[in-house]
């Protein structure tokens, strides 16, 4: 039987605590459903939001969270079906994305390829402020609502029946990791067999170590910290050799035993997938010549620092930032995500927290301390 209201996390602003509101239970619209969450990862985003790092206003107070999986519980009657086209009835399994492309912007419609870039998006758990009514737009909550009539643009995609809730909130994160690798396919700079290094061990750092190897690299080698949970964990995951930031605080240290590692003159690829300034320019001096960077960790404004452009020219390498990802690109995330279920340790990413004041403010600060790799918010333990 269906409570009278339902719970919903909200952050004032950067720095704040999470307050827990109760807001009515909403009346669903024909295309809309209403999903109980039953897992909801704390992202690297959400992290620099609540430090003031996000470019852009934001309509605080809002609810953070949008690496969710669900169930749905209510669902209007022309609510038929996700995204691509897979039946949905209540009872489904689902996830939604943060970034929702409307179709009908200048970059949906010229550049669908760069879809992430729409200029008139839905986002979930980002730019829906907790006064737009029902008041459910982010995952750190008991449930969330979407609306076909309300925001034309919203996505849901159907998970596989049998699939945990807790790893299909890990399709959202791996989706970017994923489409970082396929920008880099596209340009000639990632093929069958290639060394592979991953700057970060954090929870999109893991998961680019399991999308290299299940798209083809040959050697993959990550570098981060702590050893403690992370770095254990990148091995785990596939990663040959890790080498420990804390252990080898110099930078020309480091490049050199990555060089060691990978064998003299550096590797073919290599990822950022750590959120810190200064990773790009020691990053580039991992790569052979001609080897090519792909930059995804700074998807918010975490700061500049001075580099020299002449070692990109210098050593000929291709350059290429991913941000996000596509409408097209989520269905990747969730079939790798279903056919590798067994081949890596995804949930010994996630470290589970409850879903009250207290659990919500520990996950976030557990997260930036990088005390656990995945923080995961569980509403309903008994989904998971």
């Amino acid at each position: 039987m269906r409570n009278s209201t339902i719970r919903v996390a909200t952050f004032a602003g950067p720095g704040a605590e999470p307050v827990i509101r109760a807001v009515p239970w909403p009346q669903v619209g024909k295309k809309a459903a209403l999903i109980q969450i039953g897992a909801c990862g704390v992202c690297g985003t959400d992290l620099h939001i609540l430090k003031g790092h996000w470019p852009k206003p934001l309509p605080w107070p809002f609810t953070l969270g949008h690496e969710l999986g669900g169930v749905i519980v209510e669902a209007g009657n022309e609510f038929r079906e996700d995204f691509m086209g897979k039946p949905l009835a209540v009872g489904s399994k689902v996830m939604i994305p943060p970034l929702m492309p409307c179709g009908h912007c200048y970059y949906c419609v010229h550049y669908p390829q760069q879809a992430n870039k729409c200029l008139t998006p839905v986002y979930y758990g980002r730019y829906l402020g907790f006064d737009k009514p029902p008041h459910l737009w982010g995952g750190f909550a008991e449930y969330v609502y979407v609306d076909l009539d309300m925001l034309p643009g919203t996505k849901v995609y159907k998970l596989p029946d049998d699939m945990p809730l807790r790893l299909g909130a890990l399709s959202e994160p791996l989706t970017s990791c994923i489409r970082a690798f396929n920008r880099a396919t596209r340009a000639g700079g990632f093929a069958w067999g290639d060394t592979v290094v991953i700057q970060g061990s954090g929870p999109i750092g893991i998961l680019a170590i399991a999308a290299a190897r299940e798209m083809g690299a040959g050697r993959v080698i990550c570098v981060g910290a702590p050893e403690t949970p992370r770095l254990q964990l990148a091995r785990k995951f596939g990663a040959e050799a890790t080498v420990d930031i804390e252990a080898i605080a110099d930078s020309q240290q480091r490049i050199a035993r990555v060089r060691d590692i990978v064998g003299g003159f550096g590797a073919d690829l290599v990822m950022d997938c750590s959120g810190h300034p200064s990773a790009g320019p020691e990053g580039i001096e991992m790569l052979r010549d001609g080897g090519t960077y792909v930059e995804m960790g700074q998807f918010t404004d975490a700061g500049a620092i001075e580099t020299s452009w002449h070692r990109i020219c210098a050593k000929d390498l291709n350059v290429l930032g991913s941000w996000g990802f596509t409408a097209n690109d989520l269905p990747l995330g969730v079939a790798m995500l279903d056919r590798a279920r067994d081949k890596y340790p995804w949930l010994a990413m996630q470290t589970l927290y409850p879903f009250d004041e207290a659990g919500v403010s520990r996950a976030v600060k557990d997260a930036m301390a990088m005390k656990t790799v995945k923080s995961t918010i569980v509403p309903w333990p008994e989904l998971v």
